[in-house]
């Protein structure tokens, strides 16, 4: 039971768990423990209490439950629908830190006087949260920059409860059936993964400079660019951006701005990231979307992002438009490739969630597309019937979903389904380029060169059991005419690719051999045995896909 006890010196740090879970979940749930044999209730019907009460309490316990919340806001498997608005609007709503702690932190980490570096610096923070705050400065050079300095001591707090929340996480999934089945040692890994990231600038730094190139296109975008000279783990140095949060525009304010157009922006940069880039912005609430003063939108806060590999991408793509167009058994298809079946994954029940969920897109009355939201249902029920979904699709979902937010606050009657599909096109194609790009006409070089090595010997075994009479067909019902002259057909095709074989290596051969008689520039009789093998490869593949075809079409009546 190795990674199972609880160690004494969290004790405390127990008791504020073990108090959450009490008063939000099942009273007996420590009781118990879970060793009751039987399946467990439905999560959603074991939480009861005030939703907006449960994200304060994890405020009151510090940094490393708020963002516990925030991810647990991405597990629609596992929360409660009521939870998850609360939880995803959870804010660091923290006293600031003194000026003099920033100072000594901006000196130790740029290893210079805050003067020196800074032609003015701004003691009063424009924001202030759990892991830094954000100040207002000046460059030598005259521009305005946003530097965010991190909490003093504050990885320390985070390692700390982090392993407490590993060690509660670890106790659940050994001792109970509801940690089991839905694995909370994975979501603490995936908190410690997020956060560790989350402190490091550098990263978020990174993040930034990819985002800015990703998003070029997009003109009524923009994104912080960092000053990585005046940037380390703990101190971050970006473009100042003056403007005002969306959520704070007035209706008033709205109707003289091009909001349509804004909205219809921000939701195809975000088409763009997610299933062209595979790198996209992973918190894109209505908070950390500014609109500046020049009439643009800013997409603040780097600290989370999430990148998609690109079968993920493409299954998210298919997603996307089975819902779109109301194809229940292809959205169902797509979840079921991109997730790993547990042993008791039940297909059956999985699919007709899945169409209850996408049927009700055929609504008339239902006019747009909640594609966050659509997501995360679709994690709840494959959670339920047992299948597992890649972590990154709940994260992006939650993203979508604050996204959605986003989005409507500009535009009310924005319709993200006709987004979808009048990108869909371009999307396709810019994906097919990316398939086309030089790295992957490497691979495929590599790949056929690997071929045609093994090629040779393949074929000398083929022959050898063709003229050795081993080979052997296994039919039930057959036309034997038709199979001695498919077998004709088998044999003279390895026959001409042998010859065309040879012709291309003696060609190679005699190309050394000089000979007055040149084509081209080249010697004349390699170069006519070239396009003689050349000649043929063509004819050969004509004949192959026309056989192909006609074969295709059924057999011949007689």
């Amino acid at each position: 039971m190795l990674g199972t006890a609880l160690k004494a010196r969290h004790l405390g740090r127990y008791k504020s768990i073990a108090r959450l879970l009490i008063k939000y979940g099942r009273s007996d749930l420590l009781s118990k423990a879970g060793l009751e044999e039987g399946e467990p209730a439905d999560v959603a019907a074991e939480f009861e209490g005030d939703p907006e009460a449960f994200a304060r309490d994890l405020e009151r316990l510090g940094p490393t439950f708020v963002k516990l919340g925030q991810l647990l806001s991405t597990r629609s498997d596992l929360i409660p629908e009521r939870y998850l608005e609360a939880l995803s609007r959870l804010q660091d709503k923290v006293e600031p830190f003194p000026f003099s702690e920033v100072e000594r932190t901006i000196e130790e980490e740029l290893g210079a006087k805050l003067g020196k570096l800074f032609a003015s610096f701004d003691p009063v923070p424009k924001a202030a949260a759990s892991l830094g705050q954000l100040h207002r400065a000046r460059l030598r050079g005259g521009r305005d920059v946003a530097v965010k300095v991190q909490r003093p001591g504050v990885r320390r707090t985070l390692i700390e409860d982090l392993q407490v929340v590993a060690e509660a996480a670890a106790f659940l999934d050994w001792h109970t059936e509801l940690g089991r089945r839905y694995e909370f040692g994975r979501t603490a890994r995936e908190l410690r993964k997020n956060l560790l990231r989350e402190l490091d600038y550098n990263e978020e730094a990174r993040n930034l400079l990819e985002l800015g190139e990703n998003l070029e296109e997009f003109e009524r975008i923009v994104v912080p660019r960092p000053h990585l000279d005046f940037t380390t783990s703990r101190v971050l140095t970006m473009d100042f951006v003056s403007g005002r949060k969306i959520t704070g525009l007035t209706p008033l304010a709205l109707t003289e701005l091009d909001a349509p157009g804004l909205a219809d922006e921000l939701f195809r940069c975000y088409l763009k990231q997610v299933l062209v880039d595979g790198f996209f912005h992973a918190d894109p609430h209505p908070g950390n979307v500014l609109l500046t003063d020049g009439g643009r939108l800013a997409l603040l806060d780097l600290g989370m992002a999430a990148r998609l590999a690109p079968d993920l991408q493409e299954d998210l793509f298919s997603l996307l438009l089975a819902v779109v167009d109301a194809r229940a058994q292809a959205a169902a298809d797509v979840a079921i490739r991109a997730g790993a079946p547990r042993d008791d994954f039940d297909e059956e029940e999985f699919r007709d969630r899945i169409a209850r969920l996408v049927l009700h897109r055929k609504d008339p009355t239902v006019s747009q597309l909640d594609t966050g939201r659509i997501i995360l249902e679709i994690a709840r029920a494959a959670a339920a019937c047992g299948l597992r979904l890649p972590g990154e699709l709940t994260m992006l979902g939650k993203a979508l979903l604050n996204l959605d937010r986003a989005v409507w606050t500009l535009d009310p009657e924005y319709d993200p389904s006709a987004a979808v599909r009048g990108d869909a096109p371009t999307l396709m194609r810019r994906r097919l380029r990316q398939s086309l790009s030089l790295g992957s006409a490497i691979a495929a070089g590599l790949d056929l060169k690997r071929f045609a090595e093994s090629l040779p010997a393949r074929l000398g075994r083929i022959m050898d059991v063709v003229g050795g009479n081993e080979l052997r067909i296994r039919l039930e019902l057959f036309d034997e005419q038709e199979l001695i002259a498919g077998m004709q057909k088998i044999a003279n095709r390895i026959a001409m690719g042998v010859l065309l074989g040879s012709l291309t290596i003696g060609a190679a051969f005699i190309m050394r051999i000089e000979t007055p008689f040149r084509l081209f520039g080249y010697p004349g009789l390699a170069i006519l045995f070239f396009l003689a093998a050349a000649g043929g490869a063509v004819a050969l593949m004509v004949d192959i896909l026309y056989y192909d075809a006609r074969a295709r079409r059924g057999p011949r009546r007689r």
